[in-house]
């Protein structure tokens, strides 16, 4: 007996992150911001990626559950338990100083809105500066910070709510991230993975299935 394929729906909506995408890359942030300290400059990014305490209170910064503050003092002394002193005070800023905005990444996002693509920013909420001098609502329909929803990426529940928010099922929508791990998260509901290395890489990839030019 034949198989019936379910038809696969059109892909018409793009979620899109904010740090390394609308930016510059982050890793090349923090690695920068390692060597200013004057020691391993891959020590911010091998703390938040391998030691427990700093995961920890990356995590409840990213959910909302502490703020800049409490991250800082906390992820300070992690620096300082690893050899590198630091002042707690304005911290996240400090790491985040080597990041810019990408304007091919802002025209490509607009270029998409006027054809009639939805685009929802979901990004995981870092400091309190990070989206100054962004108008996010000239970026995207839909905003969904996960400090403001109390859930991160790579989980699933944040994309399907950025979904939810478009008015679009998961199976409607391509993710553009800069972490394969963020992709993952999203394809597990259905959602396409772009995984972004430039704004001309991004655009190839999203240029025929959206109708812009490359």
């Amino acid at each position: 007996m034949e198989t019936v394929r379910k038809k696969e729906k059109d892909r018409t909506a793009v979620l899109v992150d904010f740090g390394g995408v609308i930016t510059s890359s982050v890793l090349r942030a923090f690695t920068d911001f390692g060597a200013s300290l004057g020691g391993d400059p891959r020590l911010p990014l091998e703390l938040l990626a391998q030691d427990q305490p700093s995961r920890t209170l990356l995590a409840d910064h990213e959910c909302g559950r502490i703020d800049a503050e409490a991250f800082e003092r906390g992820f300070a002394e992690r620096l300082r338990a690893h050899g590198t002193d630091v002042p707690a005070e304005g911290l996240m800023a400090r790491m985040q100083a080597g990041l810019s905005i990408d304007p091919d990444t802002l025209a490509l996002l607009g270029e998409l809105r006027a054809a009639g693509c939805p685009v929802a920013l979901v990004s995981n909420a870092f400091g309190t500066g990070t989206y100054d001098g962004v108008d996010l609502a000239a970026v995207a329909d839909v905003v969904v910070i996960s400090s403001e929803v109390g859930i991160r990426k790579p989980s699933r529940r944040i994309y399907a709510i950025a979904c939810e928010r478009l008015g679009i099922d998961p199976e409607e929508a391509v993710m553009i991230d800069d972490l394969q791990q963020n992709l993952d998260g999203a394809a597990r509901i259905g959602i396409e993975g772009v995984l972004h290395t430039s704004a001309a890489d991004t655009r190839r990839q999203l240029a025929e299935r959206f109708r812009i030019t490359t």
